[in-house]
């Protein structure tokens, strides 16, 4: 019996073929690095759990129980229904390259999560003043990776996944990779197109003579999502500073892109198209930036005077 059920070499000697049947599955099904080792880390975890069960073995309870363990170790809603997405692909991927004939991780629930929680978002008259805090060697490209977000509402994994030929400024259109693996074109206003061309013509020198990334690190490699949300944080941290915000709001990147839909919705915009140009697949997820303009109108309607008759 090993020593350590913690070390990952033991897990992969246990279940090997079944792992790297998962890693295959996810590359092909366009996984995105950063999901791909999450899921592998969620899914090490759960075999862990298993105490070198054999896959066949296992029941729904299983995958309960640890999820359920999760919890226990602070595992919020999100991170909660993450690890039994984890657990259920793999096992879809073990279905479909015929290693076994069950999923016991279907059919069990997601955790319900604040559906209803407003969004954080930017106000529109703070946009240009985040910007002038974008400050460093590298400030175009950074101003440029806060305007795809805030103006066009990418995600942060969709600006890291940005190719140079993804942008076509003549008919200033950028085409978005997003989730489900699923291309959207967007159009580019003037201004967001002039300084997205200016960091294509500033661009830093690749590592590699083939990479296409349109944001490439100092170290010539397309930027990682983590160092893209770090710049985000530094930034809006110095935002804060120079606005000599007392109780600072934590802001992340992603905050950038509920900046967009709720101006968007502000304007009049209609759900539909909103969410088209956010990428959602169900316009029920795009549904939460209603609940900002919800506020304006409850607001407005307590302007009227209303007068009963007596």
């Amino acid at each position: 019996m090993p020593k350590s059920k913690t070390d990952h070499s033991i897990i992969e000697e246990i279940y090997e073929e079944e792992l790297q049947a998962f890693r295959i599955w996810m590359k092909d099904s366009g996984f995105t690095a950063h999901t791909q080792k999450n899921y592998i880390s969620d899914v090490y975890q759960f075999l862990h759990s298993l105490n070198e069960k054999p896959l066949q073995l296992v029941k729904k309870i299983h995958v309960m129980a640890y999820l359920s363990q999760a919890r226990e170790n602070g595992a919020g809603d999100s991170t909660r229904n993450r690890k039994h997405a984890a657990v259920n692909s793999f096992f879809k991927a073990l279905q479909e390259f015929e290693l076994s004939t069950n999923n016991p991780a279907a059919g069990i629930k997601k955790a319900k999560t604040e559906k209803n929680r407003s969004p954080v978002y930017l106000d529109e008259k703070d946009i240009q003043p985040f910007l002038l805090s974008v400050t460093g060697k590298y400030a175009s490209r950074n101003q440029a990776i806060f305007l795809l977000m805030v103006y066009m509402g990418l995600r942060v994994g969709e600006v890291h996944a940005l190719n140079v030929g993804d942008f076509n400024p003549e008919r200033r259109e950028l085409s978005v990779f997003g989730k489900g693996r699923k291309w959207r074109t967007l159009p580019v206003p003037a201004e967001v197109a002039r300084l997205l061309q200016e960091a294509v013509n500033t661009r830093l020198q690749p590592w590699r003579s083939k990479e296409q990334a349109l944001f490439v690190s100092q170290k010539g490699r397309r930027l990682a999502i983590r160092t893209i949300q770090q710049i985000a944080y530094e930034t809006f941290e110095q935002y804060q500073v120079k606005k000599g915000t007392v109780q600072r709001t934590t802001f992340s990147s992603h905050k950038l892109r509920h900046t967009f839909a709720t101006m968007l919705l502000r304007k009049g915009a209609d759900l539909r198209t909103v969410q088209e140009l956010l990428g959602h697949s169900s316009i029920q997820t795009t549904t939460i930036y209603t609940h900002v303009t919800n506020r304006e109108k409850e607001t407005a309607m307590n302007l009227l005077d209303v007068q009963l008759p007596s």
